[in-house]
């Protein structure tokens, strides 16, 4: 799945196990004088208003919950608006596909992590359900990756907020819950959530590269700078930041390596995950395609893991031609015939997302009208 060492030297496996007892000090302390204040009650009380909030209006928080607002919605001084321009111009031009790559490739590189993976099936029970988690996620990219959402008058620094707050929320629950293991280190510590930077950033385009769409390292190392710009507000170290693309998947690869396994909780997100796409796309055509894009960008030995079954390549190929309107002659490469066939599932993924109700009066999938009309959605 991915280059062997390339830019790997930096990530030692003592920096890497020694991130796993660290969190994140400033957010965590804003929640503890919530708790100190008020016991649960009023953490659970922000928790719900960050579930539901998605742009977290500070009115009627707690003043502590204000002033951290405040604190940390500033751009880190190394932040470069060039970089960041050429980061939102990639998603601009592959919104589409990068959503797909985050379905089946981001999210499922998460859910190896054998030890990570347990807040998230905690929280899954806890907090939502499945569809909802995947399509704030897909919101959360929108948010923070539109032209201008890392600007003042964007939505990503609160959006990033907003995500920050939530995770020093789910450590104290589940922390005081009395149900968390040792053994899992402590939840959603910083090697967990500079796993995650690279699962939305290196992993999507590699992913994008995978799919048939090549990239130039200038257009790779902005996204990646947008991404650790989003790092930063999210509360990751700068030590675990890598320096270019190369590190970035030299990061990737030191994670999973130390992380990656075979459990229960990773094949229950993933089976929820598919089960999502193939609810929300019922084209008989597409009822497999999910499970084969993963293995396709995963490789096979990952997906195993994480039980994901589907039909060979080659029998998938057969299944699709009629939707590409080539003869068997015709498929020459794998990458274009995914490049293609994704294409046209990524077109319905997308559209299928924007309809899906988030429940709990809250609005629906937010795309800005010029994303809807780059893209083609209606």
């Amino acid at each position: 799945m991915m280059p062997p060492g390339g830019g790997s030297a930096r990530w030692s496996n003592s920096l890497l196990e020694s991130s796993r007892q660290v969190c994140d000090p400033p957010a965590d302390d804003v929640v503890r004088r919530l708790f100190a204040d008020g016991e649960i009650r009023l953490v659970n009380d922000l928790m719900a208003r960050l579930v539901r909030d998605d742009q977290l209006d500070p009115t009627g928080l707690p003043t502590v919950v204000q002033e951290f607002l405040a604190a940390s919605s500033q751009l880190p001084a190394w932040a470069d608006t060039a970089l960041i321009a050429e980061g939102e111009s990639l998603f601009w031009d592959f919104g589409e596909p990068m959503i797909s790559a985050l379905f089946c490739y981001s999210l499922p590189f998460c859910y190896l992590g054998r030890k990570g993976v347990q807040v998230l099936a905690m929280t899954a029970r806890l907090y939502t359900n499945p569809t909802r988690r995947v399509v704030e996620t897909a919101q959360f990219l929108v948010d923070t990756l539109q032209r201008g959402g890392l600007g003042t008058s964007g939505g990503g620094i609160r959006a990033a907020q907003k995500v920050r707050l939530m995770h020093a929320a789910i450590r104290l629950q589940i922390l005081e819950s009395g149900q968390w293991k040792a053994d899992f280190d402590m939840p959603i510590n910083q090697e967990d959530m500079a796993g995650t930077l690279m699962a939305f950033s290196w992993v999507v385009l590699d992913g994008l590269e995978k799919m048939g769409f090549p990239l130039d390292s200038s257009r790779k190392n902005g996204y990646l700078h947008c991404w650790k710009v989003i790092g930063h507000i999210l509360g990751v170290r700068e030590d675990l930041m890598p320096a270019d693309i190369d590190e970035a998947a030299g990061l990737a690869l030191a994670i999973q390596r130390g992380q990656a396994g075979d459990c229960p909780e990773g094949r229950m997100m993933t089976a929820a995950l598919m089960g999502m796409m193939r609810e929300h796309i019922p084209l008989p055509c597409f009822r497999n395609f999910p499970e084969t894009l993963t293995r396709y960008l995963l490789g096979d030995a990952w997906a195993d893991l994480l039980g994901i079954q589907c039909p060979r390549w080659e029998e998938a190929v057969l299944s699709w031609l009629p939707i590409l309107d080539k003869g068997i002659d015709a498929v020459v490469e794998r990458s274009k015939v995914m490049a293609a066939v994704n294409s046209e599932f990524t077109r319905h993924l997308v559209q299928a997302v924007v309809l899906i109700d988030r429940g709990g009066n809250r609005p629906s999938f937010r795309i800005p009208p010029e994303l809807r009309g780059r893209w083609g959605i209606g």
